[in-house]
């Protein structure tokens, strides 16, 4: 029996409708006797083979993609995981990584997403089918969705993405924000939302990090670290507060400072107690960290500044 004829027209309209290549489209016309709707089942067959037989590979690669409405009210951040960062930069790969993001924005989560339509076929069995394609494992490794009065966004080199919800519309500070939470990695909007026993936990934690650098840092006769008595604002009770600054008010008299400039002292003192005791809220609370774009103040006076709140935000990252 004579091998089907196959033309080039027909190898390229497949090749459009699947991104196979060329070769691999010509052998699944061939295979399907020239019936095309057959020839897609080839190459679909072809990629849940090469999806089981990878499955159990790392997808720590790929490209994170963000699609917000028309509105600027809603926004989904996903990433498009693959093996190897060459597939990852890939422009087919890249474009591929847009398409779900235009579909993942119509969807609250993951599983609702992975089930929705793509071109004939769920957008899971569009993963497994450029599997087949692309040869290496593709999957959606996150899968973040926000809504707000104002959504801002930012992309860093298709490796992080990051979303932003303001109580109204601001381009400049939507995209600054956005890319604040993508390079600082923020986990909280603020201190007010750390659970207590996870504050006590991080301080017990850190205390005992900084007395065993201590033990090396006096064994070898350099200047001790301070050890804080606490790492969040949500430890400094009034309490706290006022025995900081009974203690700075005995410092001040100690070292015989004029009892009337101690009002012109004691903010600064009291600033630096606060900025001492609360690390925990300047690397993990997005609205205690130092601004990026200006570290002599925090995001929270930033986005005040423009009379604007932070409602929220999302970051989505490779890996």
């Amino acid at each position: 029996m004579s091998e089907v004829k196959i033309s080039a027209a027909e190898v390229n309209k497949l090749r459009k409708a699947t991104g196979a290549g060329m070769m691999d489209c010509k052998k699944a016309l061939v295979e399907a006797g020239g019936d095309f709707d057959a020839a897609i089942d080839v190459l679909r067959k072809k990629g849940q083979k090469v999806a089981e037989k990878r499955a159990d590979r790392d997808s720590s690669e790929g490209a994170a993609a963000i699609k917000i409405n028309d509105a600027n009210t809603v926004g989904v951040a996903i990433v498009l995981g693959c093996e190897t960062d060459f597939v990852g930069k890939n422009e087919s790969f890249l474009a591929l990584a847009a398409q779900f993001a235009d579909i993942a924005i119509n969807h609250n989560t993951k599983e609702e997403f992975l089930a929705a339509d793509f071109g004939g076929i769920t957008v899971a069995e569009k993963l497994v089918e450029q599997t087949g394609v692309v040869g290496e494992k593709l999957e959606i490794n996150a899968f973040e969705k926000l809504e707000a009065p104002y959504v801002g966004s930012y992309v860093h080199i298709n490796k992080i993405g990051a979303l932003v919800g303001l109580t109204e519309a601001n381009e400049t500070v939507g995209k600054d924000v956005a890319m604040q939470v993508a390079s600082m990695g923020a986990t909280s909007l603020s201190y007010k939302d750390f659970d207590p026993a996870f504050v006590a936990s991080e301080t017990e934690a850190r205390i005992a990090v900084i007395e065993k650098d201590n033990i090396e840092l006096g064994r070898l006769g350099k200047t001790l670290k301070n050890v804080p008595k606490y790492i969040s604002m949500a430890q400094l009770t009034p309490e706290v507060m006022a025995q900081a600054e009974a203690d700075a008010k005995a410092e001040l008299a100690a070292e015989g400072k004029p009892e009337q400039i101690w009002d012109k002292i004691l903010p600064g003192k009291m600033e630096r107690f606060i900025s001492d005791n609360t690390t925990l809220d300047q690397e993990q609370c997005l609205l205690d960290q130092k601004f990026i774009k200006d570290d002599k103040q925090t995001v929270e006076v930033y986005v005040a500044s423009n009379n604007i709140e932070v409602t929220a935000f999302k970051r989505v990252s490779l890996g």
